[in-house]
């Protein structure tokens, strides 16, 4: 029955959209970013975004990585600014061992912005980060 199944707590996975200065076309772009800040391994990482507000809804992008290491991170994509006047979200799904994870990371709109930008794990960097 639904109400068997289980699913558990997301910890130590991060989503971060961090501004940094692109070296082949001299630009400052936003791009997001998912981090395992875990000890162990995620497999088969799906994630699917897309923007939305009440008038508007983006189409929707879908990236898979096959493994993401422990302590690390991998670009997801790059974010135009246009797209932070809407809600931002971010659903992953990912395998630790035999067990499924998942969790929807929300970008609230205009949250995204010079001024929210705070450490963000493992990176190195300052970013906006969903925890």
């Amino acid at each position: 029955m639904k109400k068997d199944i289980e699913i558990p707590k997301v910890e130590d996975v991060y989503v971060a959209i961090v501004n940094e200065y692109n070296d082949i076309y001299k630009t400052q772009d936003w791009n997001a970013y998912i981090i395992n800040d875990k000890e162990v391994d995620l497999d088969v990482v799906l994630i699917v975004t897309n923007g939305y507000n009440d008038e508007k809804i983006t189409s929707v992008f879908r990236k898979k990585l096959d493994k993401l290491p422990a302590k690390s991170y991998a670009k997801i994509e790059l974010m135009q600014e246009a797209l932070f006047a809407l809600n931002n979200q971010f659903k992953v799904t990912f395998f630790e061992g035999n067990q499924m994870f998942e969790k929807t990371y929300l970008f609230r709109k205009n949250t995204i912005n010079l001024k929210a930008l705070q450490p963000v794990p493992l990176m190195k960097v300052k970013g906006v980060v969903v925890k």
